[in-house]
């Protein structure tokens, strides 16, 4: 590995030369400059990050907090933080990840230690404890996620309400008078995580709106569970057309599930979900989606951090419109009556 004395030698002058170069601390001449400059590019220097601290008062990190929880999709999670990594180095910083369920101690530690120049924080919650802390902070910060009181922090995120809103509106178009939603696990409704609460608002405020009958049931992560759920919503309602599942990990099962039941799709029900398009394409029925736009919310958190770290102070709160993709899990509902003693066995009542 090149030192700073390495490019000392090259260059001809003291290692403390160098350094005043790279900081800018001290006036250097212009003939020095370019010595100590072109030495550093032909060896391919990079400046230590502990030293390029010190020097600067700058760690060129960002911190990405992200709690993994074992409710949450890790496989989407790391879609947002490929996609900030991205970002991240193309600003020439790194990306340090924070995933602990440490609450606000984890934000104070990181501001205490200096380990990075500003805090992006993911899983926000609509009453988030870790707000009045993130304002206390003397860090830049930016939230993938809104809370219902941003009070003045840039926060970024898919508009969850629209895209509930466009998946009740897209069944809703095609005929569909009773839909049901299947949410995330309970665990996320209990935390109030803001992007559940909000699907879940826009879900109920948009079947009203278009007179369709709805109702939601949440659901952990497993094949009971989702069968379970789906047991509730049939027999909640038995002419139930419509499916909008807001729960990645359980599509699978779902649908495995719906075949077991002798449920065809979309022929006997139509099953729209909130996720990644790949996620949506890689189903024997490729699968009506509302795209989880992760690139360009993690993309777009980077560059509201920089922003900051550029001293725009004026804090943001971006909402990325839906995208639905109609795919070839949707259609128009066909004229049949599920008894309530058959939901479960897959039996259709003429």
């Amino acid at each position: 590995m090149v030192t700073i004395n390495d490019v000392a030698s090259a260059a001809g002058v003291a290692p403390s030369t160098v350094s005043y170069v790279i900081s800018g601390k001290r006036s250097i001449s212009p003939k020095t400059r370019r010595l100590v400059e072109d030495s550093i590019r032909r060896l391919g220097y990079h400046p230590h990050a502990g030293a390029r601290a010190l020097a600067s008062s700058k760690t060129n990190v960002l911190a990405l907090v992200v709690p993994l929880r074992t409710d949450l999709n890790v496989a989407v999670v790391m879609e947002f933080v490929a996609s900030a990594v991205t970002a991240a180095r193309a600003h020439d910083h790194d990306l340090l990840l924070l995933t602990k369920d440490e609450g606000p101690a984890a934000l104070q530690r990181v501001a205490s230690s200096a380990i990075a120049d500003a805090l992006m924080v993911m899983d926000v919650e609509t009453a988030d404890p870790r707000v009045p802390m993130l304002l206390a902070l003397d860090l830049p910060v930016v939230l993938i996620g809104v809370p219902d009181h941003p009070a003045g922090l840039s926060c970024v995120d898919l508009d969850f309400t629209a895209a509930a809103s466009a998946c009740v509106a897209h069944l809703a178009d095609l005929g569909h008078r009773a839909i049901g939603l299947i949410g995330p696990s309970p665990a996320v409704y209990r935390r109030g995580t803001s992007y559940a609460t909000r699907f879940l608002r826009g879900f109920d405020d948009a079947a009203k709106t278009r007179d369709v009958r709805a109702a939601n049931r949440p659901c952990a992560h497993s094949y009971e569970a989702v069968s379970a759920c789906l047991d509730d919503l049939l027999t909640a309602d038995p002419d139930l057309t419509g499916l909008v599942v807001h729960n990645e990990a359980v599509l699978p099962g779902l649908l495995a599930d719906l075949r077991h039941r002798g449920l065809r799709v979309p022929e006997d029900i139509s099953v729209i979900a909130v996720c990644p398009d790949s996620m949506a394409e890689q189903h024997a029925v490729a699968l009506t989606n509302v795209a989880i736009p992760a690139e360009e919310v993690g993309t777009q958190a980077v560059e509201m951090t920089m922003r900051r770290l550029a001293g725009h102070t004026t804090p943001e709160v971006r909402l990325l419109g839906p995208r639905l993709t109609r795919r070839e899990s949707t259609a128009a509902p066909r004229c049949v009556v599920r008894s309530r003693s058959d939901h479960s066995h897959g039996r259709i009542a003429p």
